[in-house]
């Protein structure tokens, strides 16, 4: 069963999902990422940005299907598109479509209240599904 992760009160939605995928990089795990095309614009723009030291190899929908296929790291509208990668990070509103099959799924959730109250939907339909959720919230990292 996949596991769910919710990580709550990102402050910096894309900040903090470029240093997530850092992470699950680091770990030599192939991650993708889905959400609207314009969030993903932004989060490509953000990675080819973020650290001066370090780059994160991605892919992007535009790229070639090779490049695509050799990435580590892949954002793309479509899961389906996206099989064979250890994590899924959600960016959208939506539950997104095949996320069964991925190991592992991760819901990236921002302090507004759109962002919240969608969040919900996606917990209730889960929790309906019967996955036991895990909660990060990021709120108390920042406090400490």
């Amino acid at each position: 069963m996949t596991q769910i992760d919710f990580h709550f009160n990102a402050r910096e939605r894309l900040q903090y999902t470029c240093r997530l995928l850092r992470k699950v990089h680091a770990q030599a795990l192939r991650v993708g990422v889905v959400g609207s095309e314009a969030s993903l614009r932004q989060l490509d723009v953000a990675l080819w940005s973020f650290s001066e030291a370090s780059f994160l190899p991605h892919s992007t929908a535009a790229d070639d299907p090779e490049i695509q296929q050799a990435s580590p790291i892949r954002l793309h509208g479509d899961p389906d598109q996206l099989s064979g990668m250890d994590v899924l990070v959600n960016l959208g509103d939506e539950v997104p479509p095949g996320f069964d099959a991925f190991p592992r799924l991760v819901e990236i959730v921002a302090t507004d209240e759109h962002g919240r109250m969608m969040a919900r939907q996606r917990w209730r339909h889960y929790t309906h599904q019967g996955y036991a959720l895990i909660q990060h919230d990021l709120s108390k990292l920042e406090a400490s």
